[in-house]
């Protein structure tokens, strides 16, 4: 996992609530491997492939944006980790909502992409913001947890702090445990000691 301590980068307004999993990654493609173009697929593109131009992601002012703004219920419905996978292939790292769906939220945990929860009025003013100036830059700061842009914030935002170690060391649940292997193998030298017929 790619350590993340401070991130200033182009943010999407995706200004609506109820943003499913289906539609992060629509279920025909979750027998292939992940692409860029799968996240939000059918939003962004006509049948024939061809992006549509009045959906925001496909706005030249977004192009290589690394954040998505959106309101409550971020990634609600089914529990596809495919959701989440879409969004770095994509190029995102952080996804700011009012809420999100729990396992959504877990899933992004695991994979290196930070979910961060704000207040209702705190994503009212982000998205005016956004819209009021494509292409404007949000801050992301993990070590103090706030969010900012230019024209507002700081906001706080709340995570566990193991989580907060695993981001900010590049760790994901693998590395974490084998930062304790000494630990682990001690153990197990002394639990087969006492149970020698378990060996």
């Amino acid at each position: 996992m790619t350590p993340f301590h401070l991130l200033d980068a182009v943010a999407v307004p995706l200004d609506e609530a109820n943003v499913d999993t289906d539609q992060l990654a629509p279920g025909r493609f979750l027998t292939q491997p992940v692409f860029a173009e799968l996240l939000l697929h059918d939003r962004r593109f006509e049948r024939d492939g061809t992006p549509r131009g009045d959906f925001v992601l496909n706005d030249l002012a977004y192009v290589g944006a690394q954040i998505i703004v959106s309101r409550r219920n971020f990634g609600v419905g089914s529990s596809r980790e495919f959701a989440v996978l879409a969004l770095p292939a994509a190029g995102f790292c952080c996804v700011i909502a009012a809420s999100f769906g729990d396992i959504f939220y877990n899933n992004c945990l695991q994979n290196g992409v930070l979910p961060v929860a704000l207040e209702e009025q705190a994503i009212d003013t982000l998205l005016r913001a956004l819209r009021a100036y494509p292409g404007l830059h949000v801050c992301v700061d993990l070590p103090s947890q706030t969010v900012k842009a230019s024209s507002c914030g700081p906001y706080p935002f709340s995570i566990n702090a193991v989580r907060k170690r695993c981001f900010l060391e590049g760790l994901d649940d693998i590395a974490l445990t084998g930062r304790y292997s000494g630990q682990v193998a001690a153990f197990e030298l002394d639990y087969y000691r006492a149970f020698p017929w378990l060996n």
